[in-house]
């Protein structure tokens, strides 16, 4: 499975692997828990993460760069839970993993799906690719 492969879905908690696309909509595979379903594009919205880019002071930059300077940032979160933490411990928390975020543009929810889906990247052993990635482009 490559970074590219995946997909954020409206409407659904975690990541998926785009499998295969249809006229109607999408057949993805939950990387939670490995069940295959087709996301009809009526009622759901299928995003890249490859796409999905974040609000910064300056410019705008792709949510990889992000999950690139979580790892960079990573003792940061030991023992840290995102899911029972306050709104202001999670910008706290999120300003250490990533302090150059736009601080009134960068909703929580947002914060919280990036740490999510940065803990299934991390769990996934995906995060080797994204570094691979910027290696490539600073090459260019």
């Amino acid at each position: 499975m490559k970074y590219n492969e995946l997909v954020a879905i409206s409407g659904l908690s975690g990541l998926y692997q785009l499998m295969s696309t249809k006229s109607d909509g999408a057949i993805v595979k939950n990387l939670d828990d490995n069940t295959t379903k087709f996301v009809a594009a009526r009622s759901h919205n299928v995003t890249p993460l490859d796409s999905i880019e974040v609000y910064t002071e300056t410019d705008n930059v792709r949510l990889y760069e992000v999950f690139l300077s979580f790892k960079k940032n990573e003792a940061h979160l030991e023992g840290f839970d995102y899911s029972k933490a306050d709104n202001k411990a999670l910008k706290a928390k999120f300003g250490q993993l990533f302090p150059e975020f736009d601080k009134e543009r960068v909703y929580v929810s947002d914060m919280k799906k990036m740490m999510k889906w940065f803990g299934i990247l991390k769990k996934l052993d995906l995060l080797h690719e994204l570094e691979a990635t910027e290696t490539e482009e600073t090459a260019i």
